[in-house]
């Protein structure tokens, strides 16, 4: 009984002791995040992420306390965006690049990230989130990738005349008989694998999900989706979707969002709007609806945080992909300040090390854990590119 009891004992100690690691990059980590939106917050607001903020969830500082290596800065906007927008968004990380050049760099390959990894820097990476944002030509595509895209999201929300989205789809908006990639959207696939730009199939209807999936030439990337099993909402994959992104050697990056995560979170949140529906009307008056939840939430922190799910439920779907697709096809993409809530502990991206520590006492290897946080995602990005 006692040799039991030692070895379990000094695993014990060993996994303690990775969990208070402050440094993941002396265990041979690279974190890379598929999908921030900071981006489009940071020109609403002006503030400099630069430098260490109060709110949101991005900086640099924080960024480099929570050894964040890579970061796919989102490229957002509604229905109503366009392709001036979306350049307007890059000037935007350029120029945060041109402030603080010992600090963050922009990069286009997986090599390109290893190397700025080397060089202690972050590497910046750009996912444009919504096909509506090429204007329905193809020749912006070819500029977007020379400024730096390294992802386009076929569809947000909102589809477009060439690509249904998962809320179109699943509303009814988009009859089955219409939905999917049209023959444009088809050419719009294949100029994204001729240029090594990722093709990102979240947010995208099932029917353009499976579309997408046949004429690729190369892996894709789900750059922000759960499990639906897990929790049956439209943004999330149902089985044979992960299933098939495995068969096409892409990967699934875990969506951190509450919504998305925990199926009982949305009920949850109507009763705490519910309760405070009065003072939530009079936010939204006076400072728009998105705003005015922030707002609501920020009032209300203790009861706003006993909403959120444990970091355990993020596991869990990590868990679900793992075992439907294998550890080569996972990732994560946070959707930081894209959302308004997230896993307790989960604060920001400082603390991305509590994420491979909760990894590692799940029983995942070194190895896999590595896969996981970002080496799955720079093969991907090797792959498309070739280097």
């Amino acid at each position: 009984m006692k040799i039991p009891w030692l070895l379990l004992f000094l695993l014990t100690l060993k996994l303690s002791a990775f969990a208070q690691k402050s440094d993941p990059a002396d265990k041979g980590i690279i974190t890379v995040d598929t999908h921030g939106d900071i981006l489009f917050n940071q020109i609403k607001s002006g503030i400099d992420i630069g430098k260490l903020q109060k709110t949101g969830y991005f900086d640099l500082v924080r960024a480099k306390h929570g050894h964040l290596n890579g970061q796919f800065f989102s490229v957002w906007s509604d229905e109503t965006g366009n392709f001036e927008v979306a350049n307007q968004q890059i000037d935007s990380l350029y120029s945060l690049i041109k402030r603080y050049p010992n600090r963050i760099a922009l990069v286009k390959t997986g090599a390109e990230l290893e190397n700025a990894v080397k060089n202690g820097k972050l590497a910046a990476l750009i996912g444009v989130e919504g096909g509506h944002m090429i204007d329905d030509d193809l020749n912006n595509i070819d500029y977007l990738a020379k400024r730096g895209m390294s992802y386009l999201t076929l569809t947000w929300n909102n589809s477009t005349a060439w690509a249904s989205s998962a809320k179109d789809e699943s509303s009814g908006k988009i009859k089955p008989e219409n939905a999917g990639l049209s023959n444009f959207g088809k050419k719009v696939v294949g100029r994204l694998n001729q240029l090594g730009v990722l093709v990102d199939l979240s947010h995208v209807g099932e029917k353009t999900f499976y579309d997408a999936i046949a004429v690729s030439t190369k892996p894709i990337i789900v750059s922000h989706s759960c499990a639906y099993t897990l929790n049956p909402v439209a943004r999330n994959l149902k089985d044979d979707q992960i299933k098939a992104v495995a068969k096409n050697g892409g990967v699934i990056c875990v969506n951190f969002y509450s919504g998305f995560l925990d199926s009982a979170y949305n009920k949850k949140q109507q009763l705490f709007f519910k309760k405070y529906d009065t003072e939530l009307k009079k936010l939204t008056a006076k400072y728009g609806k998105s705003d005015a939840t922030d707002s609501l939430l920020a009032k209300h922190k203790n009861e706003a945080d006993a909403l959120r799910p444990a970091l355990a439920v993020l596991i869990n779907h990590i868990n679900y992909m793992v075992k439907l697709a294998g550890i080569d096809h996972v990732g994560v993409g946070a959707d930081f300040d894209g959302a308004e809530s997230f896993p307790q502990g989960l604060n920001s991206v400082a603390d991305y090390p509590k994420l491979p520590a909760a990894l590692i006492k799940q029983g995942y290897s070194l190895v896999e854990v590595k896969k996981i946080m970002g080496g799955n995602v720079v093969r991907l990005l090797k792959e498309n590119k070739g280097r």
